[in-house]
């Protein structure tokens, strides 16, 4: 597919995709993380300084189809005006005349914000008509957004059929690289480590990356299957009971590979999932029945530790614990802080994932962290996303 760098933005209107679903203080509003404001920065400031006439478009929050005040794109607009040192004007809506007057009157340079896509339930039904109005506004339609290029929307896949020049932006093709870098062509040893809650949200992507890796670290609640699944007790942990055939096969297709699967072999238990609760650590051989699993113990962490130190690639997808609340964040805070001081190259994707590397301070130290939590998962499972897709098309129409 075409990147921005191949494209002339000179007195174009650029739509550009972007990801600006971004939480806000709930006291005034205000932007309380611009993480993914800052991502699309190069590639605005690329159009910027080329002349073009940026128009953004993004969602925030799931209004449903819905004007919700409460969801308007007004603090990101005044964020956005601050970082960029210039004013930035929201439009009213992302479709209509009064929308098409306002970006037919933006001078070169100049940029202009959309209101809420998810405002119009089009958007994400990928409505051709709603398509049309939007490629509308474009001269060049460059996505940004992979976090939401999984999704088959009108502003990430629809457009892209009604505006003749289509392109990638310096995040977006970012997020490829390092996957590529990771998981398609990584250098060797390469390890992943996969937690999270439930194994049925990540079979997809333990039967992909199976007979792809080395070593395949599980931790998480998702554990708790696994081991159950081998037999051992797991007192009132979460389980899913019916994925412990599937857990058993997994298994069996890892050790056919030849794939050196890491379980925990002792856990943090309490009585129940609350801050402050009294914990204990115990071999998994011994978990008490009135107890749940919420993290991992010291034994497991060295375990991992030991594994991940041969390896020259390492991708982390998913806590170890129930980091979220004290005193089961260690094992997660300390993997992360060991993935910010190793020298493999070190790729973070997931929501949770990047929250723990950034709690734990190591954000800055590990070579990647991933934008888009949904997309980096649908890829780890070998999906194709309709917004690449969509770009790679756009390379046949010229």
């Amino acid at each position: 597919m075409k990147t921005l760098d191949l494209v002339d933005v000179s007195g174009k209107r650029v739509f550009l995709r972007v990801d600006f679903n971004v939480p806000l203080d709930k006291k005034d509003g205000r932007v309380a993380d611009d993480a993914r404001i800052q991502a699309i920065l190069p590639t605005l400031k690329k159009v910027i300084d080329g002349g073009g006439k940026a128009v953004l478009a993004s969602h925030l929050g799931r209004p449903k189809g819905k004007v919700v005040s409460e969801m308007s794109l007004a603090p990101v607009a005044r964020h956005l005006a601050v970082l960029l040192g210039r004013d930035v004007p929201l439009a009213p809506d992302c479709i209509g005349p009064e929308v098409r007057a306002m970006v037919a009157g933006l001078p070169a340079g100049g940029v202009l914000l959309l209101e809420n896509l998810r405002f119009h339930p089009e958007e994400e039904k990928n409505d051709p008509g709603f398509s049309k109005e939007l490629a509308s506004l474009a001269d060049v339609y460059v996505n940004d957004a992979f976090a939401v290029s999984h999704r088959a929307h009108a502003s990430v896949h629809g457009i892209t059929k009604h505006v003749a020049v289509c392109a990638a932006g310096y995040q977006l093709a970012k997020e490829l690289e390092y996957f590529k870098k990771s998981v398609e062509n990584p250098e060797r040893p390469l390890a992943v480590v996969i937690g999270g809650a439930k194994v049925s949200t990540k079979i997809g992507v333990l039967e992909n990356l199976i007979p792809r890796v080395d070593h395949l670290v599980i931790g998480g609640a998702m554990a708790n299957t696994f081991l159950k699944a081998q037999g051992y007790g797991v007192g009132k942990s979460m389980v899913e009971d019916d994925f412990l055939g599937k857990a058993n096969e997994l298994l069996g297709l890892a050790k056919k590979r030849g794939v050196r699967v890491l379980l925990p072999v002792d856990v943090v238990v309490a009585p129940a999932l609350e801050s402050g609760a009294q914990a204990t650590t115990v071999d998994v051989t011994a978990v008490p029945e009135n107890v749940g699993i919420y993290d991992v113990g010291e034994k497991t962490l060295k375990a991992i530790q030991e594994a991940l130190q041969e390896c020259a690639t390492i991708v982390w997808n998913g806590p170890l614990g129930a980091f979220e609340t004290p005193p089961f964040e260690k094992s997660t805070f300390a993997l992360a802080a060991y993935l910010g001081s190793c020298k493999a190259l070190t790729v973070i994707g997931g929501g949770d994932s990047a929250s723990a590397v950034k709690r734990a301070g190591a954000a800055d130290k590990v070579n990647y962290v991933s934008t888009g939590g949904g997309a980096f998962l649908e890829m780890m499972e070998g999906k194709i996303l309709p917004g690449i897709e969509a770009l790679e098309a756009c390379m046949g129409k010229e």
